[in-house]
């Protein structure tokens, strides 16, 4: 976990240091003070492009120099740190305990997970937001995840462009890619598998109770590396007349549904969904902080404020000692029943203050 926090000229922070603790960090403030990009500062320690998806030209801090960085010390003393530069802001750095580092390494130091309120739509959303999710819990069991989704997803858009030219492809080149389509699609989805299976067993055994349970399956794509070959060698011309390829396991879709219900989460009531999604995280952080050896770090946008006071008091007992807990809100009060040892911050116009109630 995370024992300090160094941003530069990120968003609307200057120069901004925490120190969290073990449990909870509690961010409270006004609308527009800098709460969530100081969680988005958090999930850039991780592969991807941060919590929100943004550009990073658009991450560094209007009217400072064009360049922004994030720095983090854990637990031993590693420190991991990315940013830009100005004169690259849209070529992001990575470092890992000084030295340069591709930004799927990050997944080997630090499990990070986030739920925004603009994840309230994601049983809705198309299929490429869930397996996003999907890809996110993934990530924090398996950390070489990150390497086979940047792999795959190379080489389909290196096959999709050679299929895609007026001249006819090599036949023999286009054999090799889908070799690596084949070898690191078929492990992207067997890591998926596998995180669906482990959630399920756990959420098999876990009572009814103020979050809505969910029952998750995998579909769209069954992974057996030699059917994907043939179905890639026999789809080129349909995938060259489609202008992508349409085989392969980022055509996956996470199912969910209301196990009392037995309906499928898209249909349920918006109050429903945000139960299922965070049932599915506290089931997550549960399975990472059993079978990890480290726990997972989990970002918390406006989530207290959605839940009512026995909800919001379930979800802090739940996630005491299970890690470290980054939150937001807008109202002191509503970490009022924090249970365990909590940090607490105000944040106001980029600065960063100590609660006065702190404990």
């Amino acid at each position: 976990m995370l024992v300090r926090l160094a941003l530069s000229d990120f968003r609307n922070h200057r120069d901004a240091v925490i120190e969290p603790g073990p449990g909870f960090v509690a961010l409270t403030g006004e609308n527009g003070a800098g709460k969530t990009n100081i969680l988005e500062a958090v999930s850039l320690l991780a592969p991807g492009r941060g919590l929100r998806r943004a550009p990073f030209a658009a991450m560094a801090r209007q009217g400072g120099p064009g360049g922004f960085g994030v720095a983090g010390t854990l637990i031993g003393d590693a420190t991991l740190g990315t940013g830009v530069q100005p004169q690259a802001p849209d070529r992001r750095l990575v470092r890992v305990n000084g030295a340069a580092a591709p930004a799927t390494a990050l997944a080997e130091w630090l499990a990070v997970l986030w739920l925004t309120p603009a994840m309230d739509r994601l049983f809705t959303e198309p299929a490429s937001e869930r397996r996003r999710f999907l890809d996110r819990l993934t990530l924090a069991l398996e950390p070489g995840h990150a390497t086979h989704a940047t792999r795959y997803e190379s080489a389909m858009r290196e096959r999709n462009r050679l299929l895609a030219d007026d001249a006819p492809a090599d036949p023999q080149w286009l054999t090799a890619i889908e070799a690596r389509m084949v070898e690191h699609g078929i492990a992207l989805d067997g890591a998926r598998r596998r995180t669906v299976a482990a959630l399920s067993a756990l959420l098999d055994h876990t009572e009814d109770g103020p979050f809505a349970r969910p029952a998750l399956v995998l579909e769209g794509f069954v992974g057996e590396g030699g059917s994907l070959a043939r179905e890639l060698a026999q789809g080129r011309a349909r995938d060259a007349a489609a202008g992508r390829t349409l085989a392969g396991p980022h055509r996956a879709d996470l199912s969910v549904t209301h196990r009392a219900k037995d309906q499928a989460a898209a249909l349920c009531s918006t109050g429903e969904q945000k139960a299922l999604l965070l049932s599915i995280v506290l089931a997550h952080a549960d399975l990472v902080a059993a079978t990890m050896p480290h726990p997972p770090v989990l970002l918390l946008d406006e989530v207290a404020a959605h839940l009512d006071p026995v909800r919001r008091a379930a979800l802090f007992e739940r996630l005491a000692g299970k890690g470290q807990v980054w939150m937001t809100g807008t109202e002191p009060a509503l970490f009022a029943e924090l249970a365990g040892e909590a940090v607490r911050l105000t944040v106001a116009d980029g600065r960063i203050e100590a609660d006065t109630g702190a404990s």
